[in-house]
């Protein structure tokens, strides 16, 4: 059976397995139920570092960087580079591959773009059973570099044990990101580009922004000034990542998160699932076409237009 054989060789750490059985979840093929089931008894280990901010931040620059540190310290690593879908073909659109590409081959390195497809906060619907098969490959480390698009990105937290949040001196973006609930629940703030005179100001700003922020469990966010082309400051934040690692072994933190992975991963496939029924529904459903147009001659509101037309919704799945 061609699924055992591609089982055991995500086992034995086959990088070419792997990319297969992560194309295999992408795709909703049938086999991936397999695979999946096989899998489960050897997940659970790895770290999973989310990294999140504003694009064009230099996140894939400091990912290469800190891969370099964690091959020097004898760690595989693993990255999955969330990116967003092509409107025309469903594909990443992005190129964070190639910033990381000198990587490629170092067989304790592996490196995976992922479009978002339509999954929720900016994360892909595939982004789960793909950590879960790097997981049982046996990779010491995850990294999840998300889209990069602001609140959406909360729910990067949802899916790591560590979040990094790095922003810079450009101050908008920086602003809006202050703004958004990532401000909540990143775990390290990095200020890259730090060689920039505004990124004082960004770090002043951050300070004062964290002294209102309740920290849960007794953990203190740090800051780290970074210069990812030039690599100054990764080394101490590869070392707050694993101060950051420890904590969590130590407060009981680590089973608690792959929980709260699981459900949120469950969580985004139901309203996923929903949204396309709803979409179906509405484009499709004689009733709730009668309900649209009423709304379109103003007869209702929009407010109860959608209250009947949940109503309804609730009542054929119901029914189903």
């Amino acid at each position: 059976m061609i699924e055992m054989e591609i089982v055991k060789d995500i086992l034995n750490g086959d990088k070419k397995a792997i990319a297969k059985a992560i194309s295999t979840i992408e795709n909703f093929k049938p086999e991936a139920c397999y695979i999946l089931k096989a899998l489960r008894e050897y997940c659970g280990k790895s770290h999973i570092v989310g990294v999140t901010g504003p694009l064009g931040i230099g996140k894939s620059t400091l990912i290469d960087k800190l891969i370099s540190i964690y091959r020097k310290s004898k760690c595989s690593i693993a990255v999955i580079a969330i990116d967003p879908t092509s409107p025309f073909t469903g594909g990443a659109l992005l190129g964070d591959r190639v910033r990381m590409q000198r990587h490629s081959l170092d067989d304790g390195v592996f490196i995976r773009s992922m479009a978002t497809r339509g999954g929720y906060g900016g994360i892909a619907r595939a982004l789960g059973p793909a950590i879960r098969i790097l997981e049982a490959a046996g990779f010491n480390t995850i990294i999840i570099e998300s889209v990069g698009a602001g609140q959406l990105d909360v729910n990067i937290a949802n899916y790591s044990h560590t979040v990094l949040l790095v922003l810079g001196p450009m101050l908008g973006d920086e602003i809006q990101f202050m703004k958004s609930g990532i401000m909540e629940v990143a775990d390290i703030y990095v200020i890259n580009k730090s060689d920039n005179p505004n990124a004082e100001l960004v770090a002043m700003m951050l300070v004062e922004l964290l002294k209102y922020r309740k920290h849960e469990e007794g953990w203190i966010p740090p800051v780290v000034k970074t210069i990812g082309l030039t690599g100054i400051g990764v080394e101490e934040l590869y070392h707050q990542i694993q101060i950051h690692k420890d904590f969590l072994y130590k407060t009981d933190t680590f089973t608690k998160l792959n929980r709260k992975r699981f459900m949120s991963e469950l969580t985004d496939n139901v309203l996923y699932e929903l949204n396309m029924i709803i979409k179906e529904k509405l484009y499709k459903d004689l009733e709730i076409g009668k309900i649209v147009e009423s709304y379109m001659r103003s007869e209702i509101t929009s407010y109860n237009a959608t209250k009947q037309i949940i109503r309804l919704i609730s009542k054929m799945l119901h029914s189903s």
